[in-house]
């Protein structure tokens, strides 16, 4: 139950007969743990576009009636540029059509529309390109920006190819791409560096592309790919997907964090299975550090997997001394703080029975701001624990994410600041222990070179990331406005 807030979902498919409205639906609903302010889905059926958005969870099916086609995408949205939805929001219709995705241009003839999971770092730059040129922006998000750029470069009579990577060279950050055409086309590429996930994969004539594995698996895909980093993959109708690789990097930088918290556990990142990453992770802290714990109580629900890994090198039980009320979404996806503290009053309580006059090993993923850890420690504690002891499967963060999680500046993360000590005095355990960098590489199974750790380290892997980082550390900052965001 990490402090950060999610990242978004991408689902896309085509059939070779029937509506594919229900596909994503399920998909969405497969990766409602990557955005809960608002969804979204596009439809084609005989080139005309039908679509559908709603602020909050994935509504049932039959909202969705009025989707027609055998070509969709679909995105769920936790916001990371731009403001989150607000009361206006949810009753101004245009409002809603800026804040959700995905967007729709009309340009280039036919119509498009465009999803993505990530964030665009040089964001403001390229607004500022487009309206110097007289280009009309009605939303507040980097993926309107992209899908402008996209449609200028196709209006142009670029081909795909050219058209997307004229985006890539343009475009600095974090971007898993998918975007349905009016010719019929189903369009998915990703960032060179590949921080954000992207698979596809195809059973009895549907074929699909999603954030995560599970999203397929729901609709009965159990073969799968990797849309690997700098790669389109074009698919049509009764056509093998065509797949170009864009760009050859010797690095890349996917994010470790897909692995640690946001991914749910059944997922497939990269080739690499979630589930057994986080009993690895907990498994590498068991080998760093000793305890005395008489039971290891998990952070609802990432951390379970880690207690297990903590288990089989120890021989301590595990045991569910915090339950979490299943009525109560994921709390650090809400938008803002005050959201935040009143879902985690509400969303876990202690098992008197399983911690009375124990001596408690605690497991969660992260820590970032320290104020939920504070409260479970002192959950547990008024519960009757006699000692609460906290391992971490996370390092500390330190640095703000510019690709994609909502932690974007120094001063909101209390590593940045505090010692390690200092952290275990705020949120009042008995003992602290973080993961090691090395620790998290072995666990992940991708060496450094492969891996985002900026947050880790204040090393980024794009230019404008690392000077807008460097420039910010130190000076005066407000917690509300991005760092990437300061010249919009």
């Amino acid at each position: 139950m990490a402090e950060v807030r999610e990242s978004c979902g991408l689902v896309g498919a085509i059939r070779t007969d029937g509506d594919v409205r229900e596909n994503v639906w399920l998909g969405l609903l497969a990766l409602q743990h990557r955005g809960q302010e608002a969804c979204g889905i596009y439809t084609l059926d005989k080139g005309r576009f039908y679509h559908k958005k709603q602020l909050g969870l994935v509504g049932p099916i039959e909202e969705f009636d009025g989707l027609k086609g055998n070509l969709g995408i679909g995105h769920v949205r936790y916001s990371t540029v731009g403001q989150p939805a607000d009361a206006e929001t949810f009753t101004d219709p245009q409002k809603l059509e800026d804040f959700a995705q995905p967007y729709f241009s009309d340009r280039p003839k036919g119509g498009m529309a465009l999803c993505h999971n990530g964030n665009i770092v040089n964001f403001p730059q390229l607004c500022r390109d487009l309206r110097s040129k007289g280009t009309f922006l009605s939303a507040t998000c980097d993926a309107e920006v992209m899908l402008k750029i996209l449609a200028d470069q196709l209006s142009n009579g670029d081909d795909v190819e050219k058209a997307v990577r004229g985006c890539v060279d343009r475009f600095e950050g974090a971007y898993s791409t998918l975007v349905l055409t009016g010719n019929g086309e189903l369009i998915a590429f990703r960032d060179p560096n590949g921080f954000r996930p992207l698979c596809f994969g195809e059973s009895n004539g549907l074929m699909m592309f999603a954030s995560e594995s599970v999203a397929l698996d729901i609709n009965g895909i159990r073969n799968f790919t990797t849309v690997k980093p700098g790669e389109l993959v074009i698919a049509r109708e009764h056509e093998r997907p065509i797949r170009k690789q864009l760009i050859e990097q010797n690095h890349h930088a996917r994010c470790m964090f897909e692995y640690v918290y946001f991914s749910r556990p059944d997922s497939t990142i990269d080739e690499k299975d979630v589930y057994s990453v986080r009993i690895r992770l907990g498994r590498n802290l068991a080998r760093t550090y000793k305890t005395h714990a008489d039971v290891i109580v998990p952070v609802p629900d990432t951390a379970r997997p880690a207690a297990e890994g903590i288990s089989r090198e120890t021989g301590i039980p595990v045991l569910e001394g915090l339950i979490k009320n299943r009525y109560i979404g994921r709390t650090f996806i809400m938008p803002r703080q005050e959201g935040r503290n009143n879902a985690v009053r509400l969303k876990l309580n202690a098992v008197r029975a399983v911690v009375q006059g124990k001596n408690v090993l605690l497991v969660d993923d992260s820590i970032v701001r320290g104020t939920t850890m504070r409260k479970i420690v002192n959950l547990l504690k008024e519960a009757g624990a006699s000692r609460v002891e906290v391992w971490v499967t996370c390092p500390p963060i330190k640095s703000p994410c510019f690709y994609g999680i909502d932690m974007s500046t120094h001063a909101e993360l209390i590593a940045s600041t505090k010692s390690i000590e200092e952290i275990r005095e705020t949120v009042r355990a008995d003992a602290l222990c973080y993961q090691t960098n090395d620790g998290l590489l072995d666990a992940i199974g991708f060496s450094n070179q492969e891996t985002c750790l900026a947050c880790l380290t204040g090393q980024y892997p794009t230019q404008l990331a690392q000077k807008i980082a460097t420039e910010m550390h130190g000076k005066p900052q407000n917690q509300n406005v991005r760092y990437w965001e300061t010249e919009v």
